[in-house]
């Protein structure tokens, strides 16, 4: 590799680096403005399923201790 292919690399290495930074920056500007505007339609594909425990449920149960108990093993 001669110095003209090194330097015609190096320059095409860096113009890419550069080309895919202002890509990205381009995104997220986007993003955000969409982000800042956007209003939902109210569309849901998955109903909301709510609480998987009734309240009521909840005072019937107890809480495991973390006392080890007793027990004999044979």
């Amino acid at each position: 590799m001669d110095i003209d292919q090194a330097s015609v690399f190096l320059a095409g290495s860096i113009l890419i680096m550069i080309g895919l930074v202002v890509i990205v920056v381009g995104i997220v500007a986007i993003n955000n403005i969409v982000h800042k505007h956007w209003k939902s339609f109210g569309w849901k594909v998955f109903p909301d399923v709510g609480r998987f425990v009734e309240p009521t449920e909840i005072s019937k149960t107890s809480e495991p201790s973390l006392e080890k108990k007793n027990e004999q093993r044979v």
